[in-house]
């Protein structure tokens, strides 16, 4: 049973308590909720600021990756003194100096099928901001499997995206809720896709796309609003235009 809110968190967390779609209860299951970040790169960092900043109690974060000076454009979980640092240690104290209320859980791994799902298992909900079409795939196949609610966020260049799963839950109409396959059936072949590092990208996409996640997922952990649930949310800073496509579960899934 997750402890009552104490003095000092009431005080941090003012802003949040008035508002009546999350309120002291909404603030208390933010503080039992535990949300595992797939990624501490530039979609993770301000998602795990955003969300040691609302009061998540856990925040697990999966990444095998070192600081690297070319990281520092976009990823402000770190800083220079964080040069050649595990980026799950440097996200750590970042967090902790934040907020001391939430713990954090460091899993130095790369995630693969081999290891995935006994991490995401001690988890409640799950925000995907890895790099690369196969992770995100097997983060929804395994996410559905374990009926693990997932938020899935994507940049390249000037533009992103994001979507919420729950395939494992059904609507109002009895339907059950779409699939990642429902709308990429398979990944797209291997190199067609360039990396951030082949095609760049403007350092606060990442920052828009990652905090559009911290979002969803304190809408998920309170309860609040309506989450982007078979809505594909389409970013483009170049323009700065916002477009939603809907879609569905296939037929016969």
């Amino acid at each position: 049973m997750t402890p009552p809110l104490q003095p000092d968190e009431l005080a941090r967390y003012a802003r949040h308590i008035v508002l009546p779609e999350i309120g002291g209860p909404g603030q208390q299951r933010l503080k039992g909720a535990r949300v595992l970040l797939i990624g501490a790169g530039g979609i993770g960092s301000p998602a795990a600021l955003y969300l040691a900043a609302a009061g998540v109690g856990t925040i697990g974060i999966a990444d095998d990756d070192h600081v690297s000076l070319s990281n520092l454009q976009r990823q402000i979980l770190f800083g220079t003194d964080d040069l050649d640092r595990p980026k799950v240690d440097a996200a750590r104290n970042a967090l902790q100096r934040l907020n001391l209320h939430v713990a954090v859980e460091a899993h130095a791994v790369r995630i693969r099928a081999e290891n995935a799902a006994e991490i995401i298992s001690a988890y409640d909900l799950v925000l995907d901001g890895s790099d690369n079409f196969a992770t995100r795939f097997l983060m929804a196949d395994l996410c559905e499997t374990l009926e693990t609610p997932l938020v899935s966020v994507a940049v390249q260049r000037f533009s992103g995206s994001i979507t919420v799963l729950a395939p494992h839950e059904t609507r109002g109409d009895g339907t059950r809720n779409p699939r990642y396959r429902d709308l990429f059936p398979k990944p797209p072949p291997e190199g067609l896709v360039p990396t951030c590092a082949e095609a760049g990208i403007l350092g606060v996409v990442t920052g828009i796309m990652g905090t559009l996640g911290a979002a969803e997922i304190v809408k998920l952990a309170t309860g609040a609003g309506d989450p982007l649930i078979g809505r594909l949310l389409l970013v483009d800073t170049l323009r700065m235009r916002f477009e939603e496509i809907r879609y569905k579960r296939a037929s016969g899934n």
